[in-house]
């Protein structure tokens, strides 16, 4: 069903305790924060709500901070941050991995690398593979991978996809990520752990994380996940049971936009094509 179309979203903010909020496409575009959007989370904030960001970045919550503040991000826009970067690394502390093969830029990743305590190794002395995205996402595809990858199936090793994201907008272009290549070997066969939205672990993390800070058990119908992405945010609160609403302006505005605006027939088709529900739907988040 396509979802009712909102101008703002402060009526609506009022019903939740808590909200799960992507950041790429809702908070900042990339390179610089939307300000209406950090406003309105800053309000829900100072009104008693709780705000989780819920980011799909392969690296330590310290590492995504610094990049909001970055982007100019207010701090009093957001309480606490669940990054997948951070649910990878305790995913192998779990699983006890003791050598990893790591795919993934060394220097942008190198908070998530720095943090591991298992050993980084070649391919053949893996005991499983930690992948945080393209090595060179500018010449490279997933494709290029593939015979790494087989050589991976061949051992039966285990693939931790530190960014569940296929694609990702930098100011306005899109970029391979991590679940470009774990996606490929999952479809080979491989055994993929997917570190954040919209599998189980973001939302579940988030929802221990809203308890803790909260002190308190939270009812699914007091938190609203906000995010621009139908296959991650959208479909990661509808498997948690939770509402949702979606932000037309990020990764699916060409989809949906006409403009700043949303439009009508084009938000129609893109739901029709990708059936996950949204109580709402806005160009950008405003209060």
């Amino acid at each position: 069903m396509t979802p009712p179309i909102l101008t703002h979203a402060g009526t609506m903010l009022e019903r939740y305790d808590v909200v799960f909020c992507d950041v790429w496409g809702v908070v900042h575009d990339g390179m610089k924060a939307y300000p209406q959007a950090c406003v309105a989370l800053t309000r829900f904030a100072e009104r008693g709500g709780s705000v989780i960001l819920v980011s799909n970045a392969p690296v330590p919550q310290e590492r995504v901070s610094a990049m909001l503040d970055a982007r100019a991000v207010p701090r009093s826009a957001w309480q606490k941050i669940v990054s997948s970067g951070d649910i990878a690394l305790a995913h192998v502390e779990k699983e006890r991995y003791s050598a990893l093969h790591c795919i993934g830029p060394k220097d942008r990743d190198s908070a998530l690398f720095a943090k591991l305590t298992a050993r980084q190794v070649d391919l053949r002395d893996a005991d499983a593979i930690l992948c945080s995205g393209l090595t060179d996402d500018i010449n490279e595809t997933a494709e290029s991978y593939r015979g790494v990858l087989e050589a991976a199936l061949a051992r039966q090793l285990p693939f931790v996809c530190a960014n569940p994201d296929l694609v990702v907008d930098v100011g306005g272009k899109l970029y391979l990520c991590a679940g470009a290549i774990a996606d490929v070997y999952q479809h080979m066969g491989g055994q993929v752990f997917w570190a954040g939205k919209p599998h189980p672990s973001a939302y579940g993390t988030a929802l221990e994380v809203a308890k803790r800070l909260r002190g308190e058990d939270i009812p699914a119908n007091r938190i609203l996940a906000i995010g621009d992405a139908l296959r991650t945010d959208l479909a990661a609160a509808q498997g948690a049971g939770v509402d949702a609403l979606f932000i037309a302006g990020g990764i699916h505005r060409h989809d949906a936009m006409a403009g700043d605006r949303i439009d009508e027939e084009k938000l129609a088709s893109l739901f029709a094509r990708s059936p996950v529900p949204a109580q709402a739907a806005m160009a950008y988040l405003a209060w």
